[in-house]
């Protein structure tokens, strides 16, 4: 144990000397007028994968590139060394008798992780690789920290989340990753205005945190003296844009539930909501499979995808199957023919299902859905058909009032969205609210309260609407075959190293 602490105290003040030297050659530079931070701009004329895809053009022709040194071989007169940009790494060629004697002696001092910007002719070397030789190389940033080793990356999970800069240096594929959920979100955009949807952006502080199921951030005001809450959902603003004429209306933004955090939930993510005037559940299905296939198609290149070994789908026409039928195909239960809450309580405890006391019928349903039939739902499924108990903004079935016109898209046993038939009825969405008030009374946190400015708008008339909400950053997982949340926002959220 002993001998360790000493190895470790060793290393640790190796690294402090590593990190005084380059302080103390920041120093230098700074004395001999060539401070690299009073650089304020450097014009850059091409990038990495750029050079390489058109080499044909441009070779022998000058070039401007700029990035971060991660390679270094000095051998006398000449030497190598690789920049990465935001495409890539490309080799540079440092030749003495090329850019000065002065410029090439500072050059050797350099250190992996300084930003370098270099002015040269494009050429191949003798060993076919594509490269840069330097005509001029002047160093924009100091690196006064020390990059992970170059051979073992940046492979500590906690790190590459607290520190995404050194990630998104150390390792090629987390860049790749985030380039592709911007794609994505281009993409989505691109569908949905070729579908004459109008993208708006709504409150993130409200009084009345409604339109889910989750507990809110709370806050206060001060300049008007009032406690607000964080947005748990897009929803109801955007039933009122709905209200107001606009007909085809969505955002993609930030919302924010107080719990947990695990491999697939952020307090704070992404997400989408999308309403159409004049169309129902079913047509919130058509949309989102022809979204979800073309999103593949773009991003993936084809309608099939693997995540975590597993070829995902989306050319099929995906399955549609009712709450009540998946725990039928699943348990054997035919939950059409239970008829109160007794007799749901009673198959709750013979399958061993937990419940409170305060769950109601269609949330004892919903318990068994949870329980076992999310994990076999891989292929891409819509469950339709929900209990009229657990969607308190949703149209009733007309052939069962005891069910709501919803749907969930389930892929690789996740929830991807959630889309109703809206409620549009003032009376019916009254007393809804009354019961989610009870709920709340009754000790469920996570139900909606009444919203009275809502349902003024309701009463002043909204057209039959299809909404839908997705979650991007699952989505985002699926189609990068990310393994958690985490990976694929920037900066998820972290408990701080200070408790």
């Amino acid at each position: 144990m002993a001998g360790q602490q000493n190895q470790n105290a060793s290393q640790q003040d190796n690294t402090n000397q590593l990190l005084q030297i380059r302080r103390e050659k920041l120093i230098g530079l700074q004395q001999r007028d060539k401070n690299p931070y009073q650089i304020t701009k450097y014009d850059v004329t091409h990038h990495s994968i750029e050079i390489k895809d058109n080499f044909e053009t441009l070779e022998g022709q000058t070039v401007s590139v700029a990035g971060r040194m991660m390679f270094k071989r000095v051998m006398g007169k000449a030497s190598f060394c690789n920049i990465r940009d935001r495409q890539g790494d490309i080799q540079i060629y440092v030749a003495r008798d090329s850019i000065g004697e002065e410029a090439y002696a500072d050059f050797k001092k350099y250190d992996m992780g300084d930003i370098l910007g270099i002015s040269g002719t494009v050429f191949k070397t003798r060993m076919g690789e594509i490269s840069v030789h330097a005509d001029q190389l002047i160093l924009l940033s100091k690196s006064l920290q020390i990059l992970p080793e170059k051979f073992h990356g940046l492979t500590d999970t906690d790190i590459r989340y607290r520190q995404r800069y050194v990630d998104l240096i150390m390792n090629p594929d987390v860049r790749e990753t985030f380039r592709k959920r911007s794609q994505i979100i281009r993409e989505i955009r691109n569908f949905l205005d070729a579908r004459d949807f109008m993208e708006v952006e709504t409150p993130m502080l409200v009084s009345n945190a409604g339109g889910a199921a989750a507990r809110p951030f709370e806050t206060h005001y001060n300049a008007l003296d009032e406690d607000v809450k964080l947005r748990i959902s897009l929803e109801l603003y955007l039933k009122r844009l709905i209200v107001g004429g606009m007909e085809r209306v969505y955002e993609i933004g930030r919302v924010f539930r107080n719990e947990g955090v695990d491999t697939r939930h952020n307090p704070e993510f992404t997400l989408m909501e999308l309403y159409q005037a004049y169309t129902d559940y079913e047509g919130m299905m058509e949309l989102t499979e022809s979204m979800f296939r073309y999103l593949a198609e773009k991003v993936c290149g084809s309608s099939k995808f693997t995540y975590n070994g597993i070829e995902i789908d989306f050319g099929k026409p995906f399955e549609r199957i009712t709450m009540t039928d998946c725990i039928k195909k699943y348990t054997g239960i035919d939950f059409d023919t239970v008829p109160d809450v007794e007799a749901a309580r009673a198959l709750a405890k013979e399958h061993h299902v937990e419940y409170e006391e305060r769950h109601t019928r269609g949330e004892i349903i919903n318990l068994f859905f949870e329980e076992f039939c999310e994990k076999n739902l891989v292929q891409p499924t819509f469950v339709m058909d929900h209990p009229l108990e657990i969607s308190p903004l949703t149209k009733k079935k007309p052939s069962d009032p005891t069910k709501v016109e919803r749907f969930e898209l389930f892929i690789n046993t996740w929830e991807m969205c959630n889309a109703y038939s809206e409620l549009n009825d003032p009376i019916d969405q009254r007393e809804r609210f009354a019961a989610q008030d009870a709920a709340f009374a009754a000790g469920n946190e996570e139900a909606n309260h009444t919203d009275e400015d809502f349902l003024n708008a309701l009463e002043i008339g909204m057209p039959p609407t299809g909404g839908i909400g997705y979650g991007i950053d699952r989505l985002v997982m699926l189609l990068t075959d990310s393994q958690a949340i985490r990976d694929v926002i920037l900066f998820p959220t972290m408990k701080s190293l200070e408790k």
